[in-house]
């Protein structure tokens, strides 16, 4: 339901004849050990972040549902947050927090203050809120994945509401320009977060899942049913500018902003895979075996650790060897 007297801007299309939701694949135990080691952190992991100004990994956990501070340096469990319900994704508002936290089953957007992890208020935005960024300027976009809406914020009001989507999912900024997956349409669409209109949408691959922007003012996208990793430039209109294939359901994705590293998880493969994005392609540079069903990863880029949430294992897989 869209706040009364919020302004709202474009058409949706009908979901018929839609393929649904590209989804992540479900590996078996690894053959090959993982490498790094292991943090237990309770049921289901999905969803982690590092910041690398306060030394915090925050992983969103179910049953209970909470969120787990862990030191990045040392991996040891500083703290658990309640939740009033399920998260799948979590980002950085900006260095040193908040982190913007989804709860999909109370339709809510929380800020949570780091390195203490207090939470702040929870903002109603849409039905079922699957991931949330905050631009240069300060707006907050939220994917409203169920409703079908894209929510902009300006602390903590909604000052505009946009219906193009089917089904809203990964979001990446660059600058003002916001970039917004759709998992039904299969498409990228940038917002303007100064302006709060549709700069444009293009195709984004046959099932794209999680999105992340480079230091490059580029959006790159993980095509989970199309076994890819995708490139795109935001302006004058979006387009994509590159591909690489990854085979095995490529699902999580981090970017190390001081590396210029690109890190993408393979669920169906237990596998990570590192990228150099000095060019728009791609280039492979190294690959770790990971923990069973690797569906996110966070990278501090203080250290260029890596922290790799494995749902089925109840565990968080940190991986050091990463120059």
């Amino acid at each position: 339901m869209l706040p009364p007297g919020v302004p709202t801007e474009g058409s949706r299309p009908p979901a018929v004849g839609l393929p649904p939701a590209a989804e992540p694949q479900r590996a078996p135990r690894p053959e090959e050990n993982p490498v790094g080691r292991t943090i237990a952190v309770g049921h289901a992991p999905e969803g982690v972040v590092a910041d690398a100004q306060t030394g915090t990994v925050v992983v969103a956990t179910r049953d209970p549902n909470e969120l787990v501070l862990i030191d990045a340096g040392s991996g040891d469990i500083t703290g658990r947050v309640p939740m009033p319900g399920t998260v799948r994704h979590l980002q950085l508002a900006a260095p040193g927090g908040p982190v913007l936290v989804p709860v999909e089953t109370a339709n809510a957007l929380v800020r949570v203050d780091l390195p203490q992890g207090r939470p702040q208020p929870p903002i109603r935005t849409g039905t079922a809120p699957h991931d949330a960024v905050q631009a240069a300027n300060g707006t907050v976009f939220v994917a409203n994945e169920l409703g079908g809406t894209v929510a902009a914020l300006r602390g903590d009001q909604i000052v505009k509401v946009f219906t193009d989507a089917v089904q809203p999912a990964g979001t990446a900024a660059v600058g003002t320009s916001v970039g917004v997956l759709d998992v039904r349409k299969n498409d990228l669409t940038v917002y303007d977060a100064d302006r709060l209109t549709i700069v444009g949408s293009t195709p984004a691959g046959a099932g794209p899942t999680h999105l992340v922007a480079d230091r490059h003012g580029r959006l790159i996208a993980a095509d989970t049913r199309g076994d890819a990793v995708r490139v795109f430039a935001p302006l004058p209109a979006p387009r994509e500018v590159a591909s690489i294939s990854q085979p095995g359901g490529p699902y999580g994705i981090a970017y190390d902003v001081v590396r210029d590293r690109l890190w993408v998880a393979s669920s169906g493969t237990n596998e990570v895979i590192g990228y150099d994005m000095t060019e728009p392609t791609p280039r492979q540079v190294r690959r770790f075996a990971a923990v069973q069903n690797p569906y996110t990863v966070g990278v501090d880029s203080k250290s260029g650790r890596l922290f790799v949430a494995g749902v089925s294992g109840g565990v968080v897989q940190v991986i050091d060897e990463v120059s």
